[in-house]
């Protein structure tokens, strides 16, 4: 009787947070920008997960894969109910691969952004505590965003980067987020430096947590070291935890030995933020 009662327990608490997502179409009338790629996996779509119980705030999540490929579930999917259970509405954007085209994966982050907005009223959203998010190669896209935004419309409120992709100098980036992005760009040249996003930090940048581990040995931890450091330099508030072990790709895997660490840490910034 006691073991039903539970299950019974775990299934209205699961119910309460999840409801059926709601799939949108980045780019209905079709998108300004172009990769020269078709199919399917090049249809970029916000798939958004609204709480029961929303308390204003939304986050869009950018899944990483070096500009290839997309981790959809652990970093994306995954999260949706732990975020719901908060109160956030929270969204996993399926973006384009640049493919030789840098600036397609910014342009769908930024239609993802307005698409959020334009939404706020009926989602019960404050359009001020809007944020972005990212893995990886997802994290360059967030941090990318949160520098290089070009409306207000489009600007997040706040970052939250896990063992981000940040730079594009050789010997510190991780190579196949480079040669993705910007193939064989030159060092020092334009290209490089406008995608090097710690060299992009302003006054105007949003909040950033940033989580990774100390071993990761996929993306140098300097990538977080030295976005931080810029954004302290230009009084930007930021969190930054670095754990002892755990390499790179963690997600919300509950392999993480700290997970509950990064996500307990990550509730409480968020709650604190406004």
């Amino acid at each position: 009787m006691k073991k039903s009662a539970i299950i019974l327990l775990l299934i209205l608490t699961t119910n309460l947070f999840a409801q059926k997502p709601i799939e949108i179409l980045l780019w209905a009338d079709g998108a300004p920008t172009d990769n020269e790629l078709k199919g399917e996996e090049n249809t970029p779509t916000l798939t958004v997960y609204l709480p029961s119980n929303g308390n204003g705030k939304a986050i869009v999540m950018c899944p990483g894969g070096g500009y290839s490929h997309l981790a959809m579930n652990h970093e994306g999917h995954d999260m949706a109910q732990w975020f719901n259970a908060q109160g956030i509405v929270y969204a996993v954007l399926k973006y384009r691969m640049p493919n030789g085209h840098s600036d397609v994966p910014l342009s769908d982050a930024e239609q993802a952004m307005r698409i959020v907005r334009e939404h706020a009223k009926e989602w019960k959203i404050d359009s001020d505590k809007i944020g972005i998010m990212g893995a990886s190669a997802g994290g360059h896209l967030a941090s990318t965003l949160a520098t290089h935004y070009s409306s207000e419309l489009a600007k997040p409120n706040f970052q939250i980067l896990l063992y981000p992709v940040v730079t594009m100098i050789e010997g510190i980036t991780h190579s196949g987020s480079r040669n993705n992005l910007i193939e064989n760009a030159a060092a020092g040249s334009e290209k490089e430096v406008m995608f090097c996003n710690e060299k992009q930090v302003n006054s105007q940048t949003p909040a950033a947590f940033i989580a990774l581990s100390s071993d990761d040995k996929v993306v140098p931890p300097a990538n977080s070291i030295n976005y931080y450091t810029a954004l302290l330099q230009n009084n930007i508030p930021a969190s930054l935890h670095i754990y002892p072990i755990g390499g790179h790709g963690w997600g919300f895997n509950d392999s993480f030995p700290y997970k509950r660490q990064w996500t307990e840490e990550l509730e409480k910034w968020i709650r604190e933020l406004y």
